[in-house]
């Protein structure tokens, strides 16, 4: 047990553990010490010099996210000279700051802009030439704006230490000092997989995912196109706070409504394609497992449902791209289904269809772009939008979510598994396979609840008997725990036999598509439990607990893809994969 502290901060007293930092303490006291580049646990560089106090017997100011509290210390946060201080720092960034906050995509979510309005800023108080820097709009998924960067690093930290990719970091020297690429190119030539935790992390709109909003618009107004959205199982969880609803409020049928209300369109329920990716990818592992092929795919058998996690192992572990599932993900089947079975269905041209899907995730948009997932010309989904994205969408249509009755999905994509439902949170897809894979080779096996997979954990193992066999089983979320995993198999260390990896810490209920919350960067608020509680309820909840007992999934099979992994299903329901520089 650590060895509890005893301060004072505005004269209140704080007992703390040893090794707390001032902000962290301060919070004990319910004060915030305001801060631009702290990030717990991730980044704590004391570089914006806005969370400053006083501390009785020492000179001049002190940045708190980097001191520790030690015994009698007393802080004083909210001081005339820790006031001038800030303001003066506040007035400093923003005479560099491209300050067009009307039209940014942060506005009244900008960490910046609300001190600054705290504070009383003068934002000409030291009148200097913007820089002007060239935007990086180069990749499909996110656009980089130097012009708005404060240097906070938060972006680098989370880049390099948390998902360990490192596409972006500073570079040149003294007042030319940036964020950028390695020799300053493209987002687009670096080994960045899309993952989107860099605008997650940022405090400002330096960093922000490239809008196709304009782009849906366009299509519900063509009177020649049939639009369809399918919402991700996520995006229930989280819509809500795009209209200041508390974490964790279940908003499926408002969301329905809302999206129903944007024109004439269809809306249909993702989960019942993530049930299709577990009938499909426990039948694969099942396949691999009783095999007696000599050219057998090779276990572990790897998850294919994250696309940052697909072309992260496309960047670095060509050996290894042989161990993902073959399977494409939910939001690369609902595309193949749409496109045949669906225009066969209702006598539309695929060209006339136009597929929208919702997402939790900046990295789908690159997904949906892979030549793999395309027909004839024509890609399985034509664009993916982020929660933010569709919030804004409800927005700028005018349409009161909160006030919202709440409607039901449309069929025949109606309905769907509680094993469908948990895809959003890391753990969640390996559950739902170990549902369905005990299943089908015990009979009779009605485990349907493995707990050892559940929670926010970074790295979480099990091992369970499945068939009369001891079965090792890993879930890892987070590049940087994933790359700790990889290197475990490659190096004889762990022996698993199936494998789940999400790019984002958490899973999808934390993607970089989702709603940006400002506690959530301090990290005072766990969302990621509460956002993935949304989804377990939701599960419990449903009649339906196992993927491959769906009516849907069922009549999908009965009336055009015929058997799982053969035939019509392995044409579109599978991909392949390509190893990149």
């Amino acid at each position: 047990m650590k060895k509890m502290i005893n301060l004072k901060i505005n004269n209140i007293p704080v007992t703390v553990p040893e090794g707390t930092t001032v902000l962290q303490a301060a919070k004990h006291a319910n004060i915030e010490i305001p801060s631009l580049c702290y990030l717990k646990d991730v980044n704590c560089i004391g570089a914006c010099r806005v969370c400053v106090v006083e501390i009785k017997g020492r000179r001049g100011l002190t940045a708190a996210c980097t001191y520790p509290v030690e015994e009698g210390l007393e802080v004083l946060t909210n001081t005339a000279m820790v006031r001038k201080s800030r303001k003066t720092t506040l007035e400093l960034i923003l005479s560099t700051h491209h300050k067009k906050c009307l039209s940014c995509v942060r506005g009244n979510h900008c960490e910046l802009q609300k001190l600054a309005y705290d504070y009383g800023i003068n934002e000409d108080h030291f009148k200097d030439d913007e820089p002007q820097y060239e935007i990086d709009d180069s990749t499909p998924y996110v656009v980089r704006d130097n012009n708005k960067c404060i240097q906070c690093l938060r972006c680098v930290s989370t880049c390099n230490n948390v998902q360990q990719i490192g596409a972006i970091g500073q570079i040149r020297r003294g007042f030319d000092v940036r964020v950028g690429s390695p020799f300053d190119k493209g987002l687009d030539t670096t080994s960045c997989v899309g993952c989107g935790q860099c605008i997650v992390s940022c405090p400002v709109g330096a960093l922000y995912e490239k809008s196709n909003i304009d782009d849906v618009w366009d299509a519900i107004a063509d009177p020649n196109k049939h639009v369809v959205f399918f919402t991700a199982p996520s995006i229930a969880a989280t819509l809500g706070e795009c209209f200041d609803m508390p974490p964790g409020t279940h908003v499926e049928d408002k969301m329905v409504q809302a999206i129903r209300m944007l024109g004439d369109v269809k809306v249909f329920n993702m989960n019942v394609t993530a049930d299709l990716t577990i009938v499909e990818e426990a039948n694969e592992l099942i396949n691999r497992i009783t095999s007696n092929k000599l050219d057998k795919p090779p276990l572990p058998m790897f998850t294919s449902c994250c696309p940052g996690w697909i072309k992260f192992m496309e960047h670095n572990y060509h050996d290894l791209l042989p161990n993902l599932s073959t399977c494409k993900s939910p939001q690369g089947m609902f595309g193949a289904l749409l496109k045949t079975y669906y225009c066969q269905k209702n006598h539309i041209d695929p060209k006339d269809l136009f597929v929208v899907s919702v997402i939790p995730c900046t990295a789908k948009k690159f997904e949906v772009e892979r030549p793999e997932l395309t027909m004839k010309g024509l890609p399985d989904v034509d664009v993916a939008l982020t929660t933010r994205e569709l919030g804004r969408m409800i927005m700028g249509a005018g349409i009161s979510f909160k006030d919202l009755a709440g409607e039901e999905f449309d069929n025949p994509f109606a309905i769907a598994s509680g094993a469908g439902k948990i895809f959003g949170a890391t753990g969640g897809v390996m559950e739902a396979a170990l549902r369905t894979a005990a299943n089908i080779l015990d009979g009779t096996n009605e485990k349907v609840d493995f707990m050892d997979v559940r929670g926010t954990t970074g790295i979480k193992e099990a091992t369970y008997r499945i068939a009369g066999k001891e079965v090792d089983v890993c879930v890892a979320s987070g590049l940087g725990n994933a790359r700790k995993v990889v290197e475990m198999i490659k190096s004889g260390e762990k022996n698993y036999l199936f494998v789940e990896i999400m790019a984002c810490p958490g899973g999808c209920i934390n993607g970089g598509g989702q709603p940006i919350q400002r506690d959530y960067v301090r990290n005072w608020v766990d969302l990621k439990s509460l956002r993935s509680a949304v989804l377990y309820d939701s599960d419990k909840e449903n009649e339906m607990r196992r993927s491959h007992e769906s009516p849907v999934v069922q009549m999908l099979y009965d009336e055009f893809l015929e058997k799982p992994g053969k035939g019509k299903a392995h044409a579109f329901l599978h991909t392949h994969y390509t190893p990149r520089d």
